[in-house]
């Protein structure tokens, strides 16, 4: 991409994210680029018009050096499950312009959070890395994937964000997390196998795949996930505590702080199997996932993926 930063450009925006304010961003990212001349060698603006019309424009964006997209974690979920559609080498870097409740990718790669004029800047200044992304049976998730009461919360808060909610981030994920936990009577019994090893028979009410450290707005669910690495970061409970310590235990997580409870365990993996004995709660970048068995694999540098310098 010589002369320019980002090299050919293509931004997708969802104008109706972050409450409608995503049009106000795409129309800001027009001007901007129009401005900078020299930070692109051409550029064009979509905007989606309903769900999988990100995927649909990623996957056909062969040509382009850059693809940025503009809204919240569920539209980069549809860009990266476009570009994964794509052959390695056909595609096009990715940045990201969060505009959106959680914002949680946008916190694992430091970026400026629903703030157009400044996530711009940190892109055309930026460097790209390799990241990974994960597979759940064939689908592609760029941050999270869980299962149980977790995903629960999670799909509660996109039904609320949808219905029109004020609350944002970590408030809107603790108002459906008193709200689930408060009715959360036993666990999901699970046959999980972590690359290939003995298989774990659990009773889970919290199994977080991370691809970054944060879920849920900013909960640091794998404080310590590097999408670099080229691993899967995984929380999951091994034993069933009660309500009460269930409740202090997700308020220690919003800062990280869960992970030396006896309740939870933390490890890394590249595959791994699991086998609920019924339909449970699952959901990956806060869209519904549904199934009894789950294979779940990490693809190493996958993308390349813009993070400020």
């Amino acid at each position: 991409m010589p002369g320019s930063p980002l090299g050919h450009t293509l931004v997708i925006a969802n104008p109706a994210a972050h409450s409608g304010r995503g049009e106000d961003g795409a129309r800001f990212a027009q001007e901007f680029l129009q401005s900078y001349a020299s930070a692109t060698r051409g550029f064009e603006v979509v905007r989606t018009q309903g769900p999988a019309d990100a995927t649909r424009i990623a996957r056909g964006a062969r040509g382009f050096d850059t693809i940025l997209a503009l809204g919240g974690d569920g539209v980069i979920h549809e860009v990266v499950c476009g570009l994964m559609a794509l052959p390695r080498e056909a595609r096009p870097q990715l940045g990201i312009i969060p505009l959106g409740s959680g914002n949680d990718y946008a916190r694992t790669l430091g970026m400026a959070r629903n703030d157009v004029e400044a996530a711009l800047a940190q892109l055309v200044r930026g460097r790209a890395h390799h990241v990974e992304v994960g597979r759940v049976n064939g689908t592609p998730f760029m941050q999270t994937l869980s299962f149980g009461l977790d995903a629960a919360i999670a799909l509660d808060t996109t039904n609320r964000r949808a219905a029109g909610t004020s609350q944002e981030g970590e408030a809107l994920f603790a108002t459906s997390a008193l709200r689930i936990l408060s009715n959360a009577r036993e666990g999901f019994p699970v046959r999980a196998s972590f690359d290939g090893e003995k298989t774990q028979d659990l009773s889970t009410i919290i199994f977080a795949v991370q691809v970054g450290p944060s879920y849920g707005g900013g909960f640091k669910i794998c404080p310590n996930a590097d999408p670099t690495d080229g691993l899967l970061d995984v929380c999951y409970n091994v034993k069933l505590p009660a309500l009460p310590r269930l409740m202090a235990l997700l308020g220690l997580a919003r800062l990280g702080r869960h992970t030396g409870s006896s309740v939870v365990r933390l490890r890394r993996c590249r595959s791994l199997t699991l086998d609920f004995d019924r339909e449970t709660p699952c959901q990956a970048d806060g869209e519904k996932v549904c199934g009894t068995h789950f294979d779940v694999s990490v693809v190493p540098d996958a993308l390349d993926v813009i993070f400020p310098s």
